[in-house]
């Protein structure tokens, strides 16, 4: 037994530096297939609330437990309440229980189209709806830097004097 956490093993393997780059490109196309198919189990019944341990959740969708873990830790932060993912081993129970929004926007944060463009979105918000959070979560990224007044620009103050007369002194 190892004395890493499952998340510290997890993350040992899939960021791993050292690791073959085909190997570890495999992986992750193999977990992002998975991933897509847990999500879209989830999002069938996405009001319902599945728990259980990792290893159980781990058979439930047919998973090895370590790719259950990076499952646990890419929906950890979507989650209506955390799971306590830097602690867990197999008998940790966990909640799946995620905030629909919250899931989409981070799925468009992750820039997921795969998890984001999934067909069982459509039930649960209208398309209108979904480019409104894609948009939003877009949005909260994009950096507005504010209009810089110039010298000789007339003052904001209303004093109708040049900034430089005026209030940029």
């Amino acid at each position: 037994m190892s004395d890493k956490t499952l998340l510290e093993q997890w993350r040992a393997v899939a960021y791993d530096q050292q690791a073959d780059k085909n190997k570890l490109q495999k992986m992750w196309s193999e977990y992002f297939e998975i991933e897509k198919n847990i999500y879209a189990q989830l999002l069938e019944n996405p009001d319902e609330e599945v728990k259980g341990t990792v290893k159980e959740l781990a058979e439930k969708y047919g998973q090895s437990v370590m790719t259950m873990t990076g499952f646990l830790d890419g929906i950890n932060d979507s989650l209506k309440e955390a799971n306590p993912i830097e602690t867990m081993d197999e008998d940790t129970v966990v909640s799946l229980a995620f905030d629909k929004e919250l899931l989409y926007k981070n799925m468009v944060e992750a820039e997921a189209d795969w998890l984001y463009n999934l067909p069982q979105w459509e039930p649960i918000f209208s398309e209108e709806k979904r480019k409104e959070l894609y948009k939003e979560q877009k949005r909260s990224k994009t950096i507005v830097k504010p209009h810089k007044i110039g010298r000789n620009d007339p003052c904001p103050c209303g004093s109708g004097k040049k900034y430089k007369f005026c209030c940029g002194r």
